[in-house]
Parts: structure tokens; sequence; C-alpha cells
């Protein structure tokens, strides 16, 4: 369709956007567009302008409202679908963002860039082995287009293909050697052991002046891997100081509020809701409560090998619900609890069971292991009272120094501190322990460490208490192909189990502190790691 031409004024008007979108004055830029838009309301450039505007801006909803009139009027060109599928991205709509975006890489099947937003969409909806292929169209029309690699590298490791990713990333260093993304990609895949000119590479890059201090800490933890790897610990555990310090002033965390929160938490399910109005609700959900770094992948990957479970990984469906309910009450989680109706609770059981159906399309039950579904356990269950909660705990020394050793992209900001880790811990037992006591016919204790003594027995045990019948694939849960969305797990679930696992006792005195900090809390008591 031809652009309708403007007059003079208007034209003069959208150039001047043109330009405030150029120095990065989205708001001048919206208010501007607003204007050319109130008399000529089809015209397609402004449209496009408004939309990028309002992503530009956070506002993604707004932003996709113009992309699909800007299309109505032009719709051929593959810019303004790749925009739309950027912005129902954002906004949370998987299924449109990937057709849009498909979209455009019909229209534009040459651009690197729209299959490499593809990929990156349909890993994210964990439809892997689509996204793979995405991402190796990316790379075939763009050899150096770095994220496509990176993200090609993720996606290979979390389908298990371990030593496909792990060539991909020495290929990117080979081009790229202080590309500290890279160097934790391949240091994360923790079974692909680094040598002693890795060790040297990376404390040259970590030890670099001008390195920006998040690519420091990236290389900070890499580097302590490597280390480890060749029997320094000590070394390790100082560059793993000084990696979590540095990192620990990037974010914020206030132990004290998050145990109030806590409490809070412990306060309002203190009576259970009231009884729900349909009992059997929520049976096809098997809920998976833990600390990062705790075995909560393992336990997913086991349920997930049973034939009539679908592993979901860390989804936030339950989260998303539960903030949504707090802004339509206008109060906070979990101050409404205690108002919450029985109808209210179905209400919200059945928004997440609606949300999760596309996990129920191949099999009848799938897990759900956000990480942070230990402190809403309770809601959980209020919502879908024939659901089950599985707690999986590790010895908490043994947790803390996992999480210690471990960058994460985000939403644990507790763990770059031993003392605000052992407060995390100590925080996990109390509540989780309340749940036990609240719910023993709903909530399951499950010993990581039991679990590797007598996998059969324990494994037997979890199976019983979801309702599925025992099936030898859960014991051979390292055969099992699926997608574990977890970097830092993704190769080891496809290993057996494994009795070395334990590293606290290699540290030695170094986490004494640790280990007194946690043992002085009547929650905790003594730990396996003395």
């Amino acid at each position: 369709m031809n652009v309708p031409a403007l007059p003079p004024r208007l034209l003069a008007t959208l150039q001047r956007a043109q330009g405030e979108l150029a120095r990065r004055q989205f708001e001048a830029a919206a208010a501007t567009l607003d204007s050319v838009l109130a008399e000529a309301p089809d015209c397609p450039p402004a449209l496009g302008m408004a939309a990028v505007a309002a992503q530009m801006r956070g506002q993604h909803a707004h932003a996709a409202d113009f992309f699909r009139k800007a299309i109505a009027q032009q719709p051929r060109q593959p810019g303004l679908h790749g925009g739309l599928g950027i912005s129902l991205f954002e906004a949370g709509d998987m299924a449109g963002a990937v057709a849009a975006l498909r979209r455009a890489c019909e229209l534009a099947p040459n651009v690197a860039a729209g299959w490499y937003n593809l990929g990156k969409a349909l890993k994210l909806q964990v439809r892997t082995r689509e996204a793979i292929d995405a991402l190796r169209r990316a790379l075939q029309i763009d050899p150096s287009h770095v994220s496509a690699r990176l993200t090609l590298a993720d996606a290979l490791a979390s389908v298990g293909e371990v030593e496909p990713a792990a060539a991909e990333l020495r290929g990117l260093l080979q081009a790229c050697p202080g590309n500290a993304h890279a160097w934790f990609a391949l240091a994360n895949l923790k079974v692909v052991p680094l040598g002693a000119e890795d060790v040297a590479s990376l404390r040259r890059n970590f030890e670099h002046p001008g390195v920006p201090a998040e690519d420091r800490v990236l290389f900070g933890f890499a580097l302590a891997r490597a280390l480890e790897d060749q029997g320094e610990t000590a070394a390790s555990f100082e560059v793993l100081q000084r990696a979590n310090g540095l990192q620990r002033q990037r974010v914020r965390w206030n132990a004290v509020e998050h145990r109030a929160h806590i409490d809070a938490i412990e306060r309002a399910f203190a009576a259970p809701p009231k009884k729900a109005l349909d009992p059997r609700m929520g049976s096809e959900v098997l809920f998976i409560a833990s600390v990062p770094r705790s075995g909560s992948s393992l336990v997913e990957q086991i349920l997930a090998s049973h034939p009539e479970v679908e592993g979901a990984n860390e989804i936030t469906d339950l989260p998303r619900i539960l903030d949504d309910e707090a802004r339509r009450r206008g109060c906070p989680f979990p101050e409404w609890v205690p108002q919450a109706t029985p109808a209210d609770w179905q209400r919200l059981g059945a928004e997440y069971l609606a949300r999760t159906a596309r996990w129920r399309e191949r099999k009848s039950r799938f897990t759900d292991k956000n990480l942070a579904t230990w402190k809403r356990a309770g809601a959980a269950l209020a919502m879908l009272p024939a659901a089950r909660v599985v707690v999986v705990r590790r010895d908490p020394v043994e947790t803390c120094l996992a999480c210690y050793r471990q960058w994460f992209a985000s939403g644990t900001e507790f763990a770059y501190d031993l003392d605000e880790l052992a407060d995390y811990c100590v925080d996990f037992t109390r509540l989780t322990r309340f749940w036990l006591k609240q719910y023993p016919d709903r909530v399951l204790d499950l010993e990581y460490e039991s679990l590797l003594a007598d996998p059969g027995t324990v494994i037997r045990r979890l199976l019983d208490f979801c309702g599925l019948s025992f099936d030898p694939a859960c014991l051979a849960f390292h055969r099992t192909e699926r997608t574990v969305i977890s970097a830092a797990s993704a190769a080891q679930v496809r290993q057996p189990l494994q009795q070395g696992s334990a590293r606290a006792r290699r540290y030695g005195h170094l986490l004494d502190g640790l280990r007194r900090r946690l043992q002085a809390d009547p929650a905790v008591g003594p730990c396996r790691s003395g």
C-alpha cells in the first residue's frame, strides 16, 4: 500500500520525531508522533516510529498496538513484524511473538538478526530444537553474530549436546578471547574441564584494569572454576571472594526485610485457608521447591522421565498470578491472604491451570520448579488442593557453597555473601518445615544426600507421594531426552548419580565461619559437612 503524502508541516514534524528517536529522547518523540497521528492516523512511518518510542519506554502492549496498525498499512515490511514480535515477547505473549518473528524471517530470509530473535523466542518457549535450527540459520548468514553463537551453545547444552556446545564456545573464544559471557558459559557447562592455558587467559582478563565490572564478575567465576579444576582450592576461593564481592555491590538485598517477609507468610498461613470448593483441583501439578543448587533439577529430571510427566522447568506462572492478584487488591502478598475466600483461590487455581495448559498437551501431569515456590507453597496448595509439593533440601553448607560458586543471571541477589546465604538457607528451612507441618499429606521432604545414598528407595517414595506408578525410566533418568533450562544443571542431570558431588570438605577452614553461622541456628543444627 502506498504511503499517503503528508503536507510539509506534518512531514517536518515527522522528521523532528525521527531526530528525537535518534537522540533517544523517547518521551519527546512519543509526544511529537501523537501530534502527527492526530491528523494522519494511518501514516505508516509515524505508526512505526510510535511503536519504537513505546517499545523503548517499556510500554510493550502499547507498542504492539502501533505495530499492528502499521502492519495493516504495510503488511510486507519485515521490520514491523520483527518489532511486533519483540514487543509481544516482552509482554509475555510467547506464541504471538514466535508467529510475528517467523513472519519477519519469511519476508527477509537473509537477515541474521531476524533468525536470532526467532531462535531466542523459541528457546524461551522450550521449543529448543526449532530454536537451534533458527540460530544455526542466523550463523550461516552471519558467522560473527556473537549473541546467536552464545544462545546456540546454551540451547545445545540444554538438550544434552555438551560437546557441540563447548565447540561453539571455543570457536567464539578463538575469535573473541576477551568475551566474558563465552568464558562463563564454557565454565558453566560444569562437565568440561578447564586447563592451565584457560587459567592463564582468564587471569589476564580478570586482572585487566580496563575490564567492565560486569565482565570482571563473569571472568572471576570462570577463573575460580578453572582453578578448582587444577586442584588450587585456596586460590579458587580467593577469586570467588573477589568475584562475589564485586557482584554484591551490583545488587540490592536486605536479609532483614527478607526474614520479615518469611515471618509474614508464616503468619498469613498459620490458619490454613478454608476448605477448597473443589478438592480434586490441581492433581496435574507437581511443584518442586528448593534453594538453588540443591538438587531440584535432578528431582525434576527423575519425575520428567516418567511417561506421565512433562518437565516444565522454572516457569513463572505462579508468582505472576499472585503478583497480579496483589495489584488487583492493592495489597502485597501475603497481606491479602486472610481475606481470600475459597472462590478466590479456585479462581486463581483455574487461571494457573489455563496458563500452564501447554505443559499438558503431551502428558497428563507436569512439574513446576520455580525457585521461589518454597515461599508460595501455601498459596499453591490453596489454589490447587490436589497438587503436590516436593521440598528438595541439601546439606546447607554444601548448598551455600554451591550458590557462592555460581553466578546467576537474575533473581538470586542473596547468593553473593556467605552470611546472607546462610540467613537465606535458615529462612528456607524454617518455612519449609512449617509447610510440612501444615500440609503433611501434600508436602514431601526429600533430602538430596539420601537420594544419592539410596536412589531406588527414595525414587520409589517420591513416585508414590506423587501418585505415580513406578517406572524404570526414573532410575535411568540420565538417559531421558528433554530440555533442561538451567545451564548449570543441564549436563549434570544427564550423568548417573555420583557420590563425590560434595565439595565443602575440600575448602576446610575457609568455610568455618559459614558452618558456625548455620549451626548456631536451631532450625538448621548440625551439618553433614562438619
